[in-house]
């Protein structure tokens, strides 16, 4: 899942960045309202932490715009004003949800699965096929109850594989919701990661978990749920 976080505040930008991606989500950030709306508007985000106090354009500037765009990316508004006219203008510019600062990890955490299940339709706890079964909030992965050892990466690539289960997913849609912004961009890390996942993953004698559609991308086939 790709995130982007616009705070300007150094300390909290830092925690923010740094937790998501313990979490396994990939991260984009900037400091002030001007760029976070270029870069929403330009790339394609699961959901956008979004400060109201910025430089440039403020998080309601930054979130009217959006929508007056047709960018729909659910967006988790963080204030320090705990005010109830606060929590409306930000409701009423375009926000999803608001949380209050100071706030905790967890519940943080909390508001942005939320907000992707409200978004994005029903989402399993549990994702599962051909064996495997992963915990997106827990970024766990077992095979017939067995657990595996996956990487942040591998378990982000596994996740979107499995939320599109059936639909053949290109190299490039994997790049752009699991790499940030300053990877490389080359197809080949997405290869070299996904040959590493299948070992992992995969038995020997058993069936392909994630098939390769030639020129197009790869797929975890729905039959095999």
């Amino acid at each position: 899942m790709r995130v982007l976080v616009v705070e300007d505040e150094p300390d909290v930008a830092e925690a923010l960045v740094w937790g998501l991606q313990a979490e396994g989500y990939v991260v984009d950030a900037t400091d002030n309202g001007t760029d976070g709306l270029w870069m929403a508007t330009e790339n394609a985000y699961d959901v956008i932490v979004l400060d109201v106090m910025l430089p440039g354009l403020d998080g309601y500037q930054v979130a009217k715009r959006l929508r007056e765009r047709e960018r729909w990316t659910p967006i988790l508004m963080l204030t320090a004003m705990d005010d109830d006219l606060d929590h409306a203008e930000g409701l009423d510019s375009g926000a999803d949800d608001y949380l209050s600062k100071p706030f905790s990890y967890p519940v943080l955490l909390a508001h942005l699965r939320s907000l992707t299940r409200r978004t994005l339709g029903a989402r399993p706890a549990v994702l599962i096929a051909a064996g495997l079964a992963l915990d997106p909030a827990g970024r766990t992965v077992t095979r017939d109850g067995a657990p595996l050892e996956v990487t942040g990466r591998e378990a982000a690539v596994l996740e979107h594989l499995l939320r599109r289960k059936g639909s053949v997913v290109s190299k490039a849609e994997l790049l752009e919701h699991c790499w940030d912004a300053h990877s490389t961009g080359d197809p080949a890390v997405v290869e070299v990661l996904v040959h590493r996942l299948r070992r992992k993953i995969e038995r020997p004698s058993g069936p392909t978990v994630i098939e390769t559609v030639r020129g197009k991308g790869y797929v975890i086939r729905s039959e095999k749920a």
